[in-house]
């Protein structure tokens, strides 16, 4: 059996904290791998029109390069239609029988969680790892809400203790569309890219 922890999310573009966030998880709790899977057709991401996923998967492999245990996984955009999080679950285990896979979340999934598509699916069938992180507007803190999820939902709920990196993949669409410089945010790989591609100009 291996221990597999799962990165999911659009990467529009991957950037730092994301890596961040994988080297983390798979040092703290030992994994013998981390996954960084894209999206396919992610349906909570209706408000913009989400970067084709061939040149995202690219930008995932280009910021991977350089960490053995990192692997991109097309499992998501491969499939047809909106990709959620409790089918691609439940479509892994029946693949990789053999693994136990750990899902790596940040802490605003954490309070997000219940809104997803057939959340008690997701939490039966994956280990969580959330950065932890507060909220002043949360109506509990990280400690509160995973006892909340795990008497609720019996979930299986870790800390990862690491900040999360303070920029999201929508700001930095913003900035390179106003020509600002990301190089802090982004492995230079991808930025260099994002460049030659002109990816997110208006």
């Amino acid at each position: 059996m291996a221990e597999i922890g799962i990165m999911g999310g659009t990467f529009d573009p991957i950037h730092n904290g994301h890596l961040m966030l994988g080297r983390q998880a798979y040092e703290e709790y030992h994994l013998d791998e981390v996954w960084f899977m894209p999206s396919g057709n992610p349906p909570h991401k209706k408000d913009h029109l989400v970067t084709d996923a061939a040149l995202r998967c690219k930008m995932v492999r280009l910021a991977i390069e350089g960490f053995p245990k990192f692997r991109l996984s097309e499992f998501e955009v491969q499939r047809a239609g909106n990709t959620y999080t409790a089918e691609t679950l439940r479509l892994l285990h029946l693949h990789y029988p053999e693994h136990r896979f750990y899902f790596i979340v940040g802490a605003d999934s954490l309070y997000e969680i219940e809104n997803w598509f057939h959340p008690e699916q997701v939490m039966s069938q994956t280990i969580l790892l959330a950065a932890g992180r507060e909220y002043a507007d949360a109506p509990r803190n990280m400690e509160e809400q995973i006892a909340y999820l795990k008497e609720k939902y019996k979930a299986d709920i870790r800390m990862l203790h690491c900040r999360e990196m303070d920029i999201s993949s929508n700001e930095l669409r913003e900035m390179e569309s106003h020509g600002h410089r990301i190089s802090r945010y982004v492995p230079r790989s991808v930025e260099n890219y994002i460049q030659i591609h002109k990816l997110y100009q208006d």
